[in-house]
């Protein structure tokens, strides 16, 4: 009787390029057939905006003081060619031909949740009590304008923790990929 091996072959991750958008990290790991390859995503591209927007989604205790759904965004002509609501930004951003150019077009001229995560205390329970409400609201709307659309479109499912209904991503497998966050007691 002859024994073979089963061969396992084991598929490469793409690579992102350097610094990615959390959009790209996030659509990467819900691409993944495997919870072993969504974890091995999320650890691989480990920066502080995703685990800021991950525990901000997730964590029950992170109380958004932003109101919830739609939010009125618009880009000034010279910022970009998207000038819509942020659901219509991301739908033409779907709709171009060649979207590499038009997302490489965004990229140069947007920032991203990467960059703004150090200002999120802003918009949550205890972060700056001070702050009026109208002006709360004035600033996540002014960061949403200067975000990739698709980044802007991350922060209203996290301002709202609704993150699942756009990404294969869960709790459960946040707490895989970090087993160093400690859910709860933040507000």
């Amino acid at each position: 009787m002859t024994i073979t091996k089963k061969k396992t072959t084991t598929t490469k991750l793409p690579e992102l390029q350097a610094n990615p958008f959390q959009h790209e990290i996030l659509e990467l790991a819900s691409k993944q057939k495997t919870i072993a390859k969504k974890v091995e995503v999320l650890q691989k591209y480990r920066n502080d905006g995703l685990i800021s927007i991950l525990i901000w989604n997730f964590d029950d205790s992170v109380v958004s003081l932003l109101p919830e759904g739609e939010v009125p965004y618009s880009r000034v002509e010279e910022q970009s060619t998207f000038n819509d609501t942020l659901s219509a930004s991301v739908e033409k951003l779907n709709k171009v031909q060649g979207l590499s150019n038009a997302d490489e077009f965004v990229r140069k001229r947007a920032t991203s949740i990467r960059k703004e995560c150090k200002n999120f205390y802003n918009y949550l329970l205890g972060g700056n009590p001070s702050l009026p409400s109208l002006r709360r609201e004035t600033m996540f709307i002014q960061m949403l304008e200067g975000l990739h659309p698709r980044e802007a479109e991350i922060m209203v499912l996290v301002k709202d923790k609704k993150l699942e209904s756009r990404y294969k991503i869960t709790k459960e497998l946040v707490s895989k990929a970090y087993v160093d966050i400690k859910w709860g007691g933040r507000s």
